[in-house]
């Protein structure tokens, strides 16, 4: 398998981190990213060498106690005493494949050569995520701005040889772990604990895997849009290019095409219409969708520009002589983008329950709740609720984060931008809509079974045979919740391009 280069001159893009995620192969710096952590490290050295000038966290303390002087003797101990008060995380444990994502994220923001740290510490994250030597992280302790201070903080204790790793199924110490392959735990220097400690990459992690379990969800919501249109004996009128010509935007556009590409050579759509218009949850399927889509292009665009950029602070810049102290570390470009995600995906769940609710309502010779005797049998009748009570969920969750913050630190960090939170929301909000599409694609194939001898399009038939090897139809009641299980399941790992 071969290795994915960690390298300053290579953007890290969120088709590369797919393949990552997805196959697992191994990271290393290149000799470009080692050369300049190397020199800034002994850029800034011979600078503390040679200058006793206040700089933020190398010899001050931190936050409110900025003012406070660190003598050089104790600069060492002022990063380890950072990294264990700052490990202050609660609240349920990150999944461990955020973890991971989260040492690659790290090391690719140390790789720019701008934050201080030493080459041995760089190389010792990308080995804990090759080694899949994964830290315990809690999802709760950051306010999104001077970084994602608690998360971190966890996620690095363990070069220290201190907290919580997993490894191979077992819950470790991070001494018992790094004693499994003789390594010692690292011996931080000036700036090294900030470096850590200051940064998105629990927020942006979140981001990444949101940003592509979304993008899986925006195309399924397409195919099982198109499914539901045909279950339900809905047009492809409004699917029409000419209509998407005069108000052109580009998801709105895309998606017309695509359900038009869906329902093309359907027998069901040469059958005689039942109305003559369908109700705005089949009609409006491109701008709908579409918005989503677009809103889905800008949020990706803010992820990727965030997994190459350095976000630490302060900042260093050997070239230009210079140390400087800002704001990169604040989460405010990712928490507006994370609660967009998060109302851009909950907008396709909220058309998705309209679309089973029109399904299982005994509407255009469908049975009441999609089921043979009805009154005996309740059919689907709860697994809308169910969808129902979710999307009401989601509507709560989008309450955004990013309009809030809470004055920090004496005073100090005035502003936060409550990015965590955000992220953690927009992934719940993704959850729950993989299960309403899920409800939805369960819905549609069993009214698609009343619509029998007729036949839809190869594509949405495949899709159809696919599932029903799954989830067989419902002929009469049964304990339904393995199959609404099952079904989201189906969406996350089916292939909805």
């Amino acid at each position: 398998m071969p290795t994915h280069v960690i390298s300053p001159a290579q953007p890290l893009t969120l088709a590369a981190l797919a393949t990552l995620l997805a196959d697992g192969r191994p990271v290393q710096l290149d000799d470009d990213a080692r050369r300049q952590i190397a020199a800034c490290h002994d850029y800034l050295h011979q600078r503390l060498a040679q200058d006793d000038t206040p700089i933020y966290g190398i010899n001050t303390g931190f936050g409110s106690l900025c003012n406070v002087s660190i003598p050089p003797y104790a600069r060492a101990q002022l990063q380890v005493n950072l990294m264990m008060s700052h490990a202050c995380g609660t609240g349920a444990e990150v999944p461990q494949n955020l973890v991971r994502l989260m040492l690659l994220l790290k090391a690719q923001s140390l790789s720019y050569g701008h934050s201080g740290v030493q080459l041995a510490t760089a190389e010792r994250l990308v080995a804990m995520y090759n080694r899949e030597m994964l830290p315990v992280v809690y999802e709760q302790g950051s306010l999104g701005a001077s970084g994602d201070l608690a998360p971190l903080a966890h996620l690095c204790l363990p070069l220290l040889g201190l907290g919580e790793v997993n490894y191979q199924g077992y819950r470790l110490t991070a001494a018992d772990a790094m004693s499994l392959f003789s390594w010692e735990p690292l011996a931080l220097q000036a700036k090294e604990g900030l470096a850590l400690l200051n940064g998105t990459q629990f927020m942006l992690a979140y981001a990444v895997d949101g940003v592509l379990r979304a993008q899986r969800l925006v195309a399924a919501a397409d195919v099982i849009g198109a499914l539901s249109t045909e279950a339900f004996g809905g047009g492809v009128d409004p699917f029409n290019e000419h209509l998407h010509r005069i108000r052109p935007h580009a998801g709105q556009v895309l998606v017309a095409r695509r359900l038009r590409e869906l329902l093309a050579g359907s027998e069901l759509q040469t059958q005689p219409r039942r109305a003559v218009q369908d109700p705005y949850s089949f009609r409006c399927q491109p701008q709908v969708h579409g918005a989503s889509r677009n809103a889905l292009a800008y949020v990706a665009q803010v992820v990727e520009t965030e997994c190459n950029s350095v976000t630490d602070n302060p900042n260093i810049f050997p070239d230009e002589d210079l140390i400087l102290s800002g704001g990169n570390f604040h989460g405010q470009p990712l928490a507006l983008a994370l609660d967009h995600l998060a109302l851009a995906v909950a907008e396709l769940g909220s058309i998705s329950e309209r679309r089973t609710y029109q399904l299982v309502s005994g509407q255009r010779g469908l049975p009441q709740y999609l089921v043979a005797e009805p009154g005996l049998n309740s059919g689907l009748m709860i697994a809308q609720y169910t969808a129902a009570g979710i999307v009401s969920q989601n509507k709560q969750l989008c309450t955004p984060a990013s309009v809030d913050s809470i004055v920090s630190s004496n005073g100090q960090e005035d502003h936060v931008s409550m990015g965590a939170n955000a992220a953690t929301k927009a992934r719940r909000v993704i959850e729950n809509v993989e299960q309403v599409l899920g409800i939805e694609l369960l819905t549609a194939c069993q009214a698609l079974d009343f619509r029998r001898p007729g036949r839809t399009s190869d594509a949405l038939e495949k899709v159809v045979a696919a599932f029903r090897e799954e989830i067989t139809f419902v002929g009469q009641d049964r304990v339904l919740y393995p199959d609404l299980h099952r079904a989201a399941a189906f969406i996350r790992k089916f292939d909805w391009q």
